[in-house]
């Protein structure tokens, strides 16, 4: 009995890391390149260099899990010009705990003909990256209204990369787009692109956590965006559910004015926490019959 025990005992040590219910997430933000290696370049002189852009888009995505999400620890490999190993990156997210890997990145082909986002996992069979991966092409596609190349492993890059094969946790890694495509290029450096991206792999990011991690408390009372759209007014009551609200896919709000005059109602549709967000979602709503809607900025 007595060895049973110290069995039991061991298989307790063995695999109580895996059973343990942490009340907080760790993530690991990973600007791809610096210093010395500037990764990619434009066509344009004008434009950044890969390392910039994975930079900016790495502190725009910190800021809105920061933001916007509770109890989500938030690591940066760097928050400036540096070089660091491909080692020291490994390191530094095995060392501490974390829960999430996620290494930005910005594209290049010779063919400057050749564009969209894509995320790489080591392994398909890695579930919980490769799941992840897939809400980040999903979001590049529905949310940021990019063309997205898809879920891409070992095997069809024919090589490892470093990043994801050594990592001990749930890690991908994003290509943003092309920085030899003129017109991705463009987007890559405007700071329109930068947010709307960081704001896609937040979304997935959330998503997945919410997914994975359900004991974690991820919601803050001001979780709620700075801008919103406003739709129409109108003189009428109508109810929020209406099937011309319902065919836009985002929460419409109703406000009634304290006037006498014709117009007395007002609605809004969606909540962003960007304007940039807000930019992407009135292109949608001004061709599902809304011309003149336009983003507002809530009242702080």
């Amino acid at each position: 009995m007595r060895g049973i025990a110290i069995v039991f005992c061991l298989l307790i040590l063995a695999f109580g890391t895996g059973l343990r219910k942490t009340s907080t997430i760790t993530i690991i933000i990973d600007a791809g390149h610096g210093g010395k290696d500037p990764g990619h370049l434009s066509h344009s002189k004008a434009h950044k260099s890969e390392k910039e852009i994975n930079l900016l888009i790495a502190n725009y995505l910190g800021g809105y899990i920061e933001q916007y999400l509770n109890n989500v620890k938030v690591i940066y490999t760097r928050t400036d010009d540096k070089f660091l190993s491909l080692d020291e990156r490994v390191d530094l997210a095995n060392n501490n705990s974390v829960d999430y890997f996620i290494s930005v990145h910005c594209n290049g082909n010779p063919k400057k003909t050749i564009r969209g986002t894509e995320s790489h996992v080591h392994d398909f069979s890695a579930k919980k990256s490769y799941s992840f991966a897939k809400e980040i092409e999903k979001q590049f596609s529905t949310r940021a209204g990019r063309t997205s190349r898809g879920v891409k492993n070992n095997d069809d890059r024919a090589h490892s990369i470093q990043v994801l094969k050594f990592t001990s946790m749930t890690s991908v890694l994003v290509e943003c787009g092309f920085l030899t495509n003129a017109s991705e290029a463009n987007y890559l450096n405007s700071t329109h692109g930068q947010e709307i991206l960081a704001s896609a792999i937040f979304r997935a990011f959330r998503t997945s956590a919410e997914t994975h991690y359900p004991h974690v408390n991820l919601s803050k009372d001001e979780k709620k965006g700075n801008y919103t759209i406003q739709l129409m007014s109108s003189k009428t009551w109508i109810d929020t559910d209406d099937t011309n609200f319902k065919r836009l896919k985002l929460d419409i709000s109703r406000t009634e004015l304290n006037t006498t005059k014709a117009y007395k109602y007002i609605y809004f549709a969606g909540d962003f926490s960007t304007k940039g967000e807000a930019q992407e979602a009135l292109k949608t709503v001004q061709k599902k019959g809304y011309p003149d809607a336009l983003i507002v900025q809530k009242a702080k």
